[in-house]
């Protein structure tokens, strides 16, 4: 269980209780948000690739296709353990550890790129980053992640989070608007910004899959709520997306801060 002041107002929450219905749900970005990685030389042919705060593989198995070879990383056995399942069904030979990113041991300048997506702002940065910067070679990149849907432009995504609320109000884990990414103030002298981009991206979903997301967010499948709670939870988001078209995108924002390695 993990503990943090500043997420869920330090409310405890394991992702590994939550690792099936991630595995099955969570795999879910469209194929421009991989390729808007390749466009900018990352994860590409020859390079070797650490992704940090792994999860199931969800990065690594489908940037695999792009001919970098990745090790993931992960706090989570349960998650390390859907990641390898899942990538030997897709026939995918990738790297899995269990270890954070305040934990990982690797040799100095082994990896061409580090990735941390969806997973940051879970980092002890004063730890994590200085042991990041050893990790990667000359010129190598650091590069964070993060895609979330917009409640305010999505009646579905809105009443889903309000339904959240309900059963877990320590949840932090909505509310997002758009933001533009500035100049982070813990750099300092081990990386400078090479690109920094935003862009709005529309995602599919079915009524199955939407539910099955939100399950699978830090608010309900990995949160220390009861399995009555969540069972609750989940009859009343279900009686609410029968009211709604069987198939809907929900509209996400996208950003990308892209780190070079002095």
């Amino acid at each position: 269980m993990i503990n943090n002041k500043y997420i869920d107002h330090g409310k405890g929450f394991d992702w590994g209780l939550a690792s099936k219905d991630y595995a099955k749900y969570r795999d879910i970005y469209p194929d421009a948000f991989y390729q808007k990685i390749v466009d900018m030389g990352l994860c590409t042919k020859g390079q070797h690739v650490l992704d940090l705060g792994t999860g199931t593989g969800v990065l690594p198995r489908n940037m695999a296709k792009f001919g970098a070879s990745f090790v993931g990383a992960d706090i989570s056995e349960n998650q390390i353990a859907q990641a390898i399942e899942l990538s030997k069904a897709s026939g995918l030979d990738i790297d899995y550890i269990v270890a954070s990113a305040e934990s990982f041991d690797f040799r100095d300048k082994t990896f061409d790129v580090v990735t941390a997506c969806q997973c940051f702002m879970y980092f002890d940065k004063a730890v994590a980053l200085p042991k990041i910067y050893k990790v990667l070679k000359d010129d190598g990149h650091f590069v964070v992640l993060f895609m979330v849907w917009l409640p305010f432009e999505s009646e579905i995504a809105k009443t889903s989070e309000d339904l959240v609320l309900k059963y877990n109000p320590s949840w932090t884990g909505g509310g997002f608007m758009r933001y533009e990414i500035g100049t982070p103030d813990w750099l300092g002298d081990m990386f400078e910004v090479a690109n920094a981009i935003t862009y709005d991206i529309n995602v599919p979903f079915t009524r199955e899959t939407w539910h099955g997301r939100m399950k699978a967010c830090r608010g309900i499948s990995a949160s220390s709520l009861s399995a009555g709670e969540i069972a609750a939870w989940e009859e009343d988001h279900l009686t609410y997306l029968a009211t709604q078209p069987e198939a809907f995108d929900i509209l996400h924002y996208v950003s990308v801060l892209d780190l070079r390695k002095k």
